[in-house]
Formats: C-alpha cells, sequence, structure tokens
C-alpha cells in the first residue's frame, strides 16, 4: 500500500518562511497564551519539548520567542530551575512589544518608511555641514551608551534621539518637525526588530559609528551614504517582516492565500 503523505507541522518552517517570520509566529503564540491567562504570574511554563508540542512550534523556534520575551521582561529564564512569567501585567506585555500582525494592518507604515529613507539621508548630509563639536562628542556619547542597553524600548529610545540630535543640528526646524513626525511612526517596528534581531546592539554600534565619522569628518557624501545604507537596511527588514506577516495572517488563511517558498 503506498504511504501516506505526512502531515505538516503548523510551525511555519514547513511553509518556507523566513527564520525571523516563524519566530514571529513563535511569540504571538506564547504570547496569546500568557495574555489569555493560560500562564499565569510567577507561574512556571512547561518543559521545552511539552510547550512546543502545546504550541506546534519546532524546539529552536519556541527557544527564540522565549529569549524575545525574556528580552522584552515577560519571562524570566532562571538556568536550572526554568522560564516563568514575571510578575507584570498583560498591559505591560502589550507595551512593550505589541503585535507585529497590528503593524502589518497599519497601511501608513510603509509610507513613513519610504518617508524617512527619502528625508533622514539628505539631513544627515546637510547636518555634516553644520555639526559643532558638543553635538559630535554627544552622539558619540550616545553610542557608547547604546552598546550597553538591552531592553527593546530603551535602544530605540536612545537610537531616535540619535538621529534626532543629527536633525537637530541642520538648524533646519521644519525638517526636523517632518522627520520627528515620520520616525515616531516607525519606532513600534524597530522596537520589534530590537527585541527579534539577535545581532541588533553590533549591528546598530557598526552603521552609528560610520554615520558618526561621517560628521566629524565633515563629509557630507559620506554621511549620506552611510545614513541611507543604515536607513535602508532597517526599512528592507521591516518590510520583508510585514509582507511575511501580512501573507501569513487570518485573513489571507481564509481567502486560501498561501506562502511562497523563500529559498
Amino acid at each position: 500500500m503506498p504511504k501516506k503523505p505526512m502531515a505538516k507541522k503548523r510551525d511555519t518552517d514547513s511553509l518556507g518562511e523566513s527564520a525571523g517570520s516563524v519566530v514571529d509566529v513563535a511569540i504571538n503564540r506564547l504570547k496569546e497564551r500568557i495574555e489569555a491567562g493560560e500562564f499565569a504570574p510567577g507561574q512556571r511554563l512547561p518543559p521545552e519539548m511539552v510547550l512546543a508540542g502545546e504550541l506546534e512550534l519546532s524546539r529552536p523556534s519556541l527557544r527564540e520567542a522565549v529569549r524575545a520575551l525574556a528580552m522584552a521582561g515577560v519571562l524570566d529564564v532562571r538556568r536550572g530551575d526554568g522560564t516563568y512569567v514575571t510578575d507584570l501585567r498583560p498591559d505591560r506585555l502589550l507595551r512593550a512589544i505589541g503585535s507585529f500582525l497590528d503593524l502589518a494592518h497599519d497601511t501608513g507604515l510603509d509610507e513613513m518608511l519610504e518617508c524617512r529613507k527619502v528625508l533622514e539621508p539628505g539631513a544627515t548630509a546637510l547636518a555634516a555641514t553644520r555639526i559643532d563639536e558638543a553635538t559630535l562628542d554627544a552622539l558619540r556619547g550616545r553610542i557608547e551608551r547604546m552598546r550597553t542597553l538591552h531592553d527593546p524600548e530603551e535602544l530605540v529610545r536612545e537610537d531616535l534621539a540619535f538621529h534626532a540630535d543629527i536633525v537637530a543640528a541642520t538648524g533646519n526646524r521644519t525638517l526636523e518637525s517632518l522627520l520627528a513626525s515620520v520616525t515616531q511612526r516607525t519606532a513600534r517596528a524597530r522596537i520589534w526588530r530590537a527585541l527579534v534581531k539577535s545581532d541588533v546592539l553590533s549591528w546598530s554600534h557598526e552603521q552609528h559609528m560610520d554615520i558618526y565619522r561621517a560628521l566629524r569628518a565633515r563629509d557630507s557624501l559620506a554621511a549620506f551614504t552611510a545614513a541611507h545604507r543604515h536607513v535602508d537596511d532597517v526599512e528592507a527588514w521591516v518590510r520583508e517582516r510585514l509582507d511575511a506577516v501580512r501573507e501569513h495572517s487570518p485573513e489571507a488563511d481564509a481567502k486560501g492565500i498561501r506562502m511562497e517558498e523563500r529559498i
């Protein structure tokens, strides 16, 4: 008799999604259980193998989800003892990480990402011709502080301040106001990125240093190039995840839309 085809696991590894998108799904499934009260504050989570089976996730995906939620302060990983839900209230959980699916439904986010890519590199190039020594010293201090931060919200807050200081150095208040509006609208997506991208600290430090060195040299072309690369990398990362989550949203599933294989 011919063998029956094996049923596909619900874990989106089987759908050909990127590893990052799989982690988004894993985080959301675990987050939903906590928000629903199935895991109460102070309660220890089931063993990894058991929980992965309950959530229909691979163990590597579950580990990444636990790591991200621990970074957000939602879970407490106690070496040799287990993983516990913290005593934080559910609204703190929602405020800390929200849902990437919520971001996917924000139709204005795509435009805000595009606006940032148009405005910020030009503003950084202009700042290179006008920035003073005190501001340069302050920027270097912010870069060093960012290296020590592990809370995603704090990291993004410092990152926003870094770029705001650069725009302020242009002396153009209209440009400053425009970019402040744009960057605030993209903050949640950047917090999520800081939460799930494991190398975000080293990546952020390297690219901020490139921008700083160009500003210090008063090289407007290098400043434009460094800022454009930085903004473009963030935009590409967010757009890739937005596309994956939109395609795998409940609305898309209801219409029978299937994920395309990604190489």
